[in-house]
């Protein structure tokens, strides 16, 4: 429960950044290649989080266990990469209808955002919290990605 969660929440945020960092600029607008990057860099991200985890977790003297091990704590990060998802399957619609950069990238993170605030409310519900402390749980998570777009704004 908790590892989906935390890889929910870390997903929608790479994937936000990520988003952010991808808009091109001054180069040629390429969504499919976008998705492409945010499925790359999800797996990655999950594979070497998944992988510090199992190092920092390891015992000496583990025997054959250690890659049983090793691959059930990689196969734990899978909700990273399905939590960008949302972004990908945007990108690759943009792609397919021709949505200009600008607009994906502003519907991109308010979906993200979105989604912080559901998985910080579904998360805290899920702990014990009372609806109006989850909602600002829910609320502080989404400033996440808030503050991403107004990064995003500033920067571009």
């Amino acid at each position: 429960m908790k590892s989906w969660m935390f890889g929910g929440v870390y997903g929608t945020v790479l994937a936000s950044a990520l988003l952010a960092a991808l808009q091109s600029g001054s180069s040629p607008y390429t969504p499919y290649s976008d998705a492409a990057w945010v499925m790359v860099t999800a797996g990655t991200a999950a594979l070497a989080h998944g992988y510090a985890h199992h190092m920092s977790t390891h015992s000496e003297g583990s025997g054959s266990h250690r890659w049983r091990q090793l691959a059930r704590t990689l196969a734990d990060e899978w909700p990273v990469v399905v939590a960008c998802l949302p972004t990908v399957a945007l990108l690759v619609a943009a792609g397919v209808t021709g949505w200009p950069e600008s607009t994906v990238t502003a519907v991109g993170l308010a979906l993200n955002a979105g989604l912080l605030f559901a998985w910080g409310t579904l998360a805290a519900v899920r702990v014990g919290y009372r609806r109006r402390s989850a909602l600002a749980i829910g609320g502080a998570d989404a400033t996440i990605g808030l503050l991403i777009a107004g990064a995003n704004a500033l920067i571009k």
